[in-house]
């Protein structure tokens, strides 16, 4: 049976999140053969997909409570998305080959997107939800938005201030450690999320060989701005409701 912090009842003495974490790596290992096959993807490619996707689940089995615990259906179907962003952070390794496999690298970002509602309908469907697979969920997704935004700027399609894009979540984090106000829930948005999907979207449609640097410029200038706009907004409102 699974409780609602997605850990089954029972225990045993094997590591069970170990072995999911080790599935994980064995998949991400299939699809970098599989992609150097076909693909031509180079090893620096699949090493650096190896190092990020040990890196990502190293920080999940630090976190996870008991190792001898599954770490649940939900945040399994997350630890398959971990798999396809290690794929995407890897080929920065070899900036040449994305150039000319650009459209391979957005359909790997594009499915890991994808895939992300489905980890919070099987916690639903599952009744498995836990701050923790929140928290992996939303980490992953920060982490997919600064590479895609690195592999604009390396392939030319925006300057180095693309990268706010990306590195906008991270400043916020590291606001909090200044400012406790800061740290704390926020209440649901349209506009958080329609600003999202805007963000994202841009961000994949940047990535494609028939939008050039005259296109990514301004669909990008535009997601940045509201992006700023949108935290701003979360930072007012934290401001008005948690700073006394």
């Amino acid at each position: 049976m699974i409780k609602e912090d997605g850990v089954d009842s029972g225990r045993g003495s094997v590591p069970v999140a170990a072995l999911e974490v080790l599935a994980a790596l064995t998949m991400l290992a299939g699809l970098s053969a599989l992609a150097m096959t076909v693909f031509d993807l180079p090893p620096q490619a699949m090493w650096a997909a190896v190092g990020v996707l040990l890196a990502l689940c190293a920080a999940v089995l630090h976190q996870w409570p008991d190792l001898r615990t599954t770490l649940g259906p939900a945040n399994r179907v997350t630890l398959g998305r971990a798999v396809l962003v290690a794929l995407v952070a890897g080929a920065l390794a070899a900036p040449e080959w994305t150039q000319g496999h650009a459209a391979w690298v957005a359909a790997i970002a594009g499915i890991a997107l994808a895939l992300d509602g489905i980890d919070g309908w099987v916690a639903r469907r599952w009744r498995c939800a836990s701050a923790f697979g929140a928290r992996f969920d939303m980490e992953l997704d920060a982490l997919l938005i600064l590479v895609l935004c690195v592999h604009l700027l390396v392939m030319g399609k925006a300057g180095s201030w693309v990268l706010a894009i990306g590195a906008m979540r991270y400043a916020f984090v590291a606001a909090m450690r200044l400012w406790a106000w800061l740290d704390g829930p926020l209440p649901e948005s349209t506009r958080r999320k329609l600003v999202c999907v805007w963000q994202v979207a841009s961000l994949l449609l940047c990535l494609l060989p028939v939008v050039d640097a005259g296109w990514a410029a301004p669909l990008l200038a535009l997601a940045l701005g509201l992006l700023a706009w949108s935290f701003a907004v979360d930072v007012r409102w934290r401001y008005v409701h948690g700073s006394r």
